[in-house]
Parts: C-alpha cells; structure tokens; sequence
C-alpha cells in the first residue's frame, strides 16, 4: 500500500481512502470515533485528531494486509476481530482510544513468533 495514494491537497483524503476501501465516508468516520462533520468541513478534515486517526488506520491496515488477501479484508479486521491480550477489543476501538501504539506492538510481536 502506498501511503501517497491516499493524499490530497497535502493532507489524508477521506474520499480516497472510502474508496478504496469500498465504504462510505460516513462509516469510516465512524469507524474512527470521528463525528460526521469531521470530513465535512474543512477545519476538522484538517484537525490533527482528524489526521493522526487516518495515519494511524492505514499505517495498521498496511501491516495487517501483510496476514490478508486485500486491503478490503485488512479493514474488516480493523473493525471487527478482537485482538487477544487487549481485553478484546479491536484494532479500531484501540485507535479510538488513542492506542494505535498497541496494535502496532501486537504486530511486533505476532511477526517476531512471539504470542500475539
């Protein structure tokens, strides 16, 4: 995945990263714990919260589509499989909750051979 197929006008697009995951903007929104205005409007498109919560799902969505077939299958993941050892919660409630950083160590981990 190439991280600048999903930039425009210099910031995260969620209008490309809805398409290619063949969502709407609105669910994705939702899926990061964003309201609805957040792409809506300019200021909040590019609010850092709004930004860092894009990075931090492609940037997980990258390393788990090293496990799945496409990055569709990486996004289901993202939403719905619970990650053992986090009380299972999802890689998205994890984001939401500021926790990106443990999804990230849950790969080190899982690649390293090690429990995941």
């Amino acid at each position: 995945m190439n991280f600048c197929d999903f930039i425009e006008d210099g910031i995260f697009s969620p209008t490309l990263i809805a398409a290619a995951l063949k969502t709407t903007e609105s669910e994705m929104a939702s899926t990061l714990g964003l309201g609805q205005s957040a792409f809506s409007r300019a200021k909040r498109l590019r609010a850092k919260k709004t930004q860092t919560r894009l990075r931090h799902m492609l940037e997980i969505l990258s390393r788990a589509n090293h496990s799945t077939s496409s990055l569709i299958e990486s996004y289901v993941w993202y939403r719905t499989e619970p990650i053992v050892g986090f009380g299972g919660q999802t890689a998205s409630s994890l984001v939401r909750e500021g926790n990106a950083d443990y999804v990230n160590e849950y790969f080190e981990r899982k690649w390293a051979g090690g429990h995941a």
